[in-house]
């Protein structure tokens, strides 16, 4: 799925056409993320999230929205100098600024915060509260790994694997 064929869903930009044109969520494209920016893995995660949501008759609006959201942060990872700091901001800090940031910007009800600051379970001490919250966190896995992939030159079904072993790993550690 491309951004194109993302921004081609009209009932989708209904839901988050705001969060779209804000000048801070654009400048996410401005930030390297694996093989894309920022801002295209997140509308990625959004949409897929958006979908399984709404299929499952779940609330497919919040999980949208937050998804937009969800690495909204502007510290780069690369600038950490330390194999902790990486650790540190990767797990638990960068979804920690996702959620400030949002709320800065914009209203956030209890369960888009908590699908923001959870997406990276289960390697953060943030477990998700919502179903919803599952799913952008595993939204945000498929798309994470997929790119990684890419970016290393593997294919799907060793990065399926991969991501299987590491939520396998994640929640038994």
């Amino acid at each position: 799925m491309t951004e194109e064929e993302i921004l081609q869903d009209k009932e989708y930009l209904d839901v988050v056409g705001i969060y779209l044109e804000d000048e801070k969520v654009q400048s996410l494209k401005n930030i390297p993320h694996h093989n894309s920016n920022r801002f295209e893995h997140s509308l990625k995660v959004s949409y897929l999230a958006y979908k399984i949501c709404k299929k499952l008759k779940f609330n497919y609006r919040s999980a949208a929205k937050a998804g937009i959201l969800h690495d909204f942060y502007f510290n780069r990872i690369e600038e950490c100098k330390y194999l902790n700091d990486k650790v540190a901001l990767f797990t638990n800090e960068h979804p920690e600024d996702a959620v400030i940031n949002a709320c800065k910007r914009f209203y956030m009800t209890p369960l888009e915060k908590d699908i923001i600051v959870s997406h990276m379970w289960p390697v953060s001490k943030h477990m998700p509260k919502y179903k919803e919250s599952f799913v952008v966190s595993f939204s945000d896995k498929v798309f994470s790994f997929k790119e990684v992939g890419m970016k290393w030159g593997y294919n799907i079904s060793f990065m399926t694997g991969a991501l299987c072993l590491f939520v396998i790993n994640s929640l038994f550690k």
